[in-house]
């Protein structure tokens, strides 16, 4: 059974694709392209794969799909006619997907318990999560604990992503101006009368659940890195439906500065926190008497650190894009 929605999962996969690719209108493709990810989230969760089905849901149909909406905002609402395709590369697209497809015939059977992912150190993770941290999401536990200096360079690489569009996109004195109240306002979904009335229906369950898997990331899926997506999400489909200066009246400028800011530097002053106590950095038995609640309590303040960088990131990039003049 499971098979067999399997496949009528990729049919619809690919019946979107092409949908997406064929038509002009731009609105369109980008609804098309968050129902693709709600599809691929689907594909995901029926391998046993929760965390990533839940992380695609968040940035491919929610942060994403707002993003390209808020993009549109400043667009013409139809594709403009290029030039003809070269046949150069319609060659190059047929051989990359001769090349995977080959590809595929190398891996292991699905589900396989004798692929080399099984065994290495999932098993070490799997056997050892219940005694060192005791957290029911052994994933939670790898991405935060295990793997602590991963999620921490890619916390900065966010963070550094976020700079480098406020280099890129930010107009000098003018964007300072404009930071707490742009002239221009993106008029977003006014104009679109269902996705308008479902946007307003859609913000406040959108916020609640990224608090929920934010805090509740150690017992079931979700995290720092999903809570921030759904939270952004949320609040930029609140400045699509109501505008933007209400959306800057809301969360001021400065403030989702200070957010990201401080997520970063929550994280720092978890792993700096872990030395001064005679840890190592990032080991957070050292925060606490008993190894497993110390493990618990930093695992939450480095979660809550992704979130608000995150969250921040996300919503200073929408608005850096907001206050640029239509194209």
């Amino acid at each position: 059974m499971i098979t067999l929605f399997g496949v009528f999962l990729l049919t619809l996969l690919v019946i979107t694709t092409v949908g997406i690719v064929r038509t002009q209108n731009l609105f369109a493709a980008i609804m098309l392209m968050g129902i693709f990810s709600l599809q691929i989230a689907a594909v995901f969760f029926i391998l046993d794969a929760a965390d990533v089905a839940l992380t695609e849901a968040a940035v491919g149909a929610g942060i994403a799909t707002v993003l390209l909406l808020g993009a549109l905002a400043l667009l013409d609402d139809t594709e403009r006619r290029g030039r003809r395709a070269s046949r150069l590369a319609a060659v190059v697209v047929a051989a990359g997907t001769l090349l995977i497809l080959y590809a595929t015939f190398d891996y292991p059977r699905l589900g396989d318990p004798a692929a080399p992912v099984h065994q290495h150190v999932a098993p070490w993770y799997i056997a050892e999560t219940p005694r060192l941290i005791d957290t029911p999401n052994v994933v939670t536990a790898i991405l935060a604990s295990f793997r602590g200096y991963d999620t921490f360079g890619e916390v900065f690489v966010i963070f550094t992503a976020g700079i480098g569009v406020l280099f890129i996109l930010a107009n000098g004195a003018d964007a300072a101006r404009r930071s707490d109240l742009p002239s221009s306002d993106v008029q977003g979904l006014r104009h679109h009368l269902v996705p308008r009335l479902v946007g307003r229906l859609l913000m406040p369950f959108l916020v609640l659940f990224g608090l929920y898997i934010q805090f509740h990331g150690d017992f079931g899926p979700g995290g720092g890195f999903q809570a921030g997506a759904l939270i952004s999400a949320g609040l930029i489909l609140y400045a699509l439906v109501e505008g933007e200066r209400a959306a800057l009246r809301l969360v001021p400028q400065r403030v989702l500065t200070l957010l990201t800011v401080a997520g970063a530097l929550l994280f720092v002053g978890v792993g700096c926190a872990c030395m001064l106590l005679g840890g190592n950095f990032l080991d957070y038995s050292a925060l606490s008497a008993d190894a497993v609640a110390g493990q618990h309590l930093g695992i939450l303040l480095v979660e809550i650190g992704v979130g608000l960088t995150v969250s921040g990131v996300l919503l200073t990039i929408f608005h850096t894009f907001a206050a640029r003049e239509r194209a």
